[in-house]
């Protein structure tokens, strides 16, 4: 007699739509929770994400935001492929507890490949847990390389923060935000040719989840931020201001633009500001070490063979973070 075996047939890649983020959510916890236990961290539950931040993520990726399907149309695995400009990366991406073990990993992954590969990226990307040598190994074995850390730090907002001394995209009338998104496109450009941050900065503010701070010297953009200060995890206060993407002409810059988000981060009564710092950029993690943020959280950042990031002149500092 043989023994029953559960059907593994998959319907996929399809569109993976803002009606799918409650069961998304549902597979994205399961998932991170049991990378969690296997990794030895048993008493962790990782929570769903609040839902705008998710609509944030697929609007953004477009056509990348991929799903897998069961037999009975329960969703299997998803992986959201985002392009910025030439900047081309993956997460996050799961598979369904169940169905782990099978091949399915690599299936996703590939699928996300050929999806930047046909956007014609020159950067293909993702960050990984650094102490899970599985998933390290994992991705090498499709060909991605480990490179420098992200480091998230945290820092506390003064209660008498600097005087802000950036523009707030958000702020300002259409046409002079407008205008000011060209010139902080245009200023990117020189320094990382083909990366291009727009479609970001105008979801945040179309959705309300957070803004820009934008720093100027003589009427020329030397520095920006693109910030998050909604609730990353669903029913959780918003008491963290994320910085998701930071541009600095040098360290003088940084140092300005930390003092703008900083100052926003005051006016919203938010109490701590949380930067993802690429270790790459030493001098910029330095400087915040100095100011007394303190380090939080790790990852890997690891590149496709062929695809590596951008290289930026000396001294210029950019933070693109590869996380929703």
């Amino acid at each position: 007699m043989t023994a029953w075996q559960p059907d593994r047939r998959l319907i996929g890649p399809v569109g993976l739509t803002e009606q799918d983020i409650p069961d998304l959510n549902r597979l994205f916890s399961d998932a991170f929770t049991e990378r969690y236990r296997r990794d030895g961290l048993a008493g962790v539950r990782v929570p769903p994400l609040n839902a705008t931040i998710w609509a944030y993520a697929l609007r953004d990726a477009g056509a990348g935001a991929m799903v897998w399907r069961d037999e009975a149309s329960r969703l299997v695995a998803f992986n959201v492929a985002h392009r910025s400009g030439s900047e081309g990366w993956m997460g996050p991406l799961a598979v369904r507890p169940d169905r782990q073990g099978l091949g399915l990993g690599q299936v996703i992954v590939r699928a996300a490949i050929d999806a930047l590969t046909q956007a014609k990226v020159s950067t293909i990307g993702l960050e990984t847990m650094p102490r899970t040598v599985d998933n390290i190994g994992f991705y090498s074995r499709l060909g991605f390389l480990p490179g420098a850390l992200t480091v998230t730090l945290t820092g506390e907002v003064p209660d008498r923060p600097a005087r802000r001394g950036g523009l707030r995209l958000g702020a300002l009338p259409e046409d002079e935000r407008a205008d000011l998104l060209r010139r902080c496109q245009a200023r990117l450009a020189r320094a990382a040719p083909g990366y291009d941050f727009t479609r970001e900065h105008q979801l945040t503010l179309e959705l309300e989840i957070g803004d820009t701070v934008v720093v100027e010297r003589a009427g020329a953009v030397q520095g920006f931020a693109l910030y998050h200060s909604a609730p990353l995890a669903e029913a959780r206060g918003g008491d963290e201001l994320r910085v998701l993407k930071l541009f600095a002409a040098g360290p003088g810059v940084l140092l300005e633009v930390l003092r703008a988000v900083e100052s926003s981060a005051a006016q919203l009564r938010v109490d701590r500001v949380a930067v993802r710092c690429q270790t790459a950029f030493a001098q910029a993690y330095t400087m915040l070490v100095r100011r007394g943020y303190h380090v939080r959280w790790t990852d890997l950042r690891m590149t496709l063979t062929g695809f590596p990031e951008a290289h930026l002149p000396d001294e210029e500092i950019l933070f693109s973070n590869w996380e929703i």
